[in-house]
């Protein structure tokens, strides 16, 4: 006998398909089966377990295409069970796990450790980024045909950028060949090293070193230019600056290979609005000035920006303790993305709801090349997430992440994952 699972009453958001509209779904051995109005009174559908949906929308599990698991080396912040307990939280049924691990996943052993470990530990789907480089130094590519046998689902260096463009360009070459993307962490070194904050008034008056929104813009201006040259795809991630999204903006309408990603916090927050020393509210890149912020929703809205992500970055209590310049880059997200951008994009009218889950569902899946993520669709895994669009609620610890390193605690949002489900199966419920 067949395990099913009605969703009823609903609005049913799927961008990948053109659906906005109230649908029931039908849920079969783990898999989306139908999607109707009125499945819920057929008679053969009687008796059948039944998730009552009224009032909320009902969307495709979140993907989200950057974070930071930690594990192996940093169990203290995080493990793949926290992480992804997090992730269901907050309504993310898939997440791409960078490779800035300790040790670096570069090797194809090191991927099926992970691999391995996901499968154990997981509440929600993951994926792993190889290394573009061995040990993210920089130096030597690692072997991306063996990386991707073992399951690598992008490569990216981040957390370091790839300084040398002769190396960049041959790993972009390489990638093409395997049709992987290289995701980016665009940051010139020489204009930001040392750097803690954003190079600007508010970082002046506290005596800190700032980074000047060129740092990433250069390098966004540089890796466009060799996916353009090689062919290569490349996703920006985290853009922060105006200038970056410009650069964007025109290498589309050339027909670029390029997409691009933008955080929570960087078009929720502002350099001016850190209080005090915080270092809850210090990331890389940088909280930029309001004019870089208002650029990024514009992007966000246009579809310059394909992507939400959230660049969950956990770090224990003592290090942000530090101070704001010792302490590591990093906030933690996962938890929050999805509150975030519903009350910073859609309810302050910058997106439209199916605009939104398209950012944060339908585009990330497409750019990892998931087809059977990011939509409904009949026959593909029952990866859901209901949400309470207009669900008031304040983030405050204890989080399912191990970490806390957050500037939105405290801060009302409204709305929120009222359930998530894997596989048909329910993994975090309000």
């Amino acid at each position: 006998m067949a395990e099913r699972l009605l969703i009823r009453g609903g609005t049913v958001v799927d961008p990948a398909r053109g659906v906005e509209a109230a649908r029931d779904v039908l849920i079969e051995d783990g898999k989306i089966r139908d999607l109707a109005a009125g499945l819920s009174k057929k008679p053969g559908l009687q008796g059948v377990e039944t998730i009552d949906a009224s009032g909320l929308w009902v969307i495709p599990g979140l993907v989200d295409m950057h974070v930071h698991l930690r594990e192996p080396g940093r169990e203290g912040d995080e493990t793949i069970a926290t992480g992804t307990s997090a992730a269901a939280r907050g309504g993310v049924t898939t997440v791409l796990a960078m490779a800035n691990t300790e040790p670096v996943c570069d090797t194809p052993a090191q991927l099926r450790l992970l691999r391995a470990k996901a499968d154990a530990d997981a509440k929600v789907r993951v994926l792993f980024a190889g290394a573009v480089t061995v040990g993210q130094k920089g130096e030597r590519l690692t072997e991306f045909a063996r990386l991707k046998e073992a399951g690598a689902a992008a490569l990216s260096d981040d957390g370091r950028p790839l300084m040398s463009a002769g190396l960049m360009r041959r790993a972009l070459e390489l990638a093409r060949d395997q049709n992987l993307v290289v995701i980016d962490h665009c940051e010139d070194l020489t204009l930001s090293a040392g750097a803690c904050a954003n190079e600007g008034a508010p970082a002046l008056r506290k005596g800190l070193k700032g980074a000047p929104w060129a740092a990433e813009t250069v390098q966004v201006l540089r890796d466009i230019a060799l996916a353009e040259l090689t062919g290569a795809r490349v996703h920006l991630a985290h853009l922060s600056a105006a200038a970056s999204v410009e650069a964007v903006r025109a290498a589309k309408r050339r027909g670029a290979p390029v997409t691009a990603e933008a955080c929570p916090h960087h078009f929720a927050l502002s350099d001016d609005m850190i209080p005090g020393y915080d270092a809850d509210w210090k990331m890389n890149p940088p909280l930029r000035s309001r004019e870089d912020r208002a650029a990024l929703v514009e992007g966000l809205a246009d579809g310059t920006i394909d992507a939400i992500a959230t660049d969950h970055a956990p770090h224990g209590c003592a290090a942000k303790a530090a101070g704001f310049d010792p302490a590591p880059f990093g906030v933690i997200g996962l938890e929050t993305a999805l509150a975030v951008s519903l009350t910073e994009l859609y309810h302050k009218k910058a997106l439209t709801r199916r605009e939104l889950v398209a950012r944060l569902c339908a585009a990330p899946a497409a750019i990892l090349g998931l087809g059977d993520r990011g939509t409904l669709a009949p026959g593909v895994p029952a990866d859901l997430t209901l949400v309470d669009p207009n669900a008031e609620w304040t983030p405050a610890a204890p989080y399912a992440s191990k970490s806390r390193n957050t500037p939105f605690s405290g801060r009302r949002l409204k709305g929120r994952a009222a359930r998530t489900l894997v596989g048909g199966r329910t993994v975090h419920a309000l």
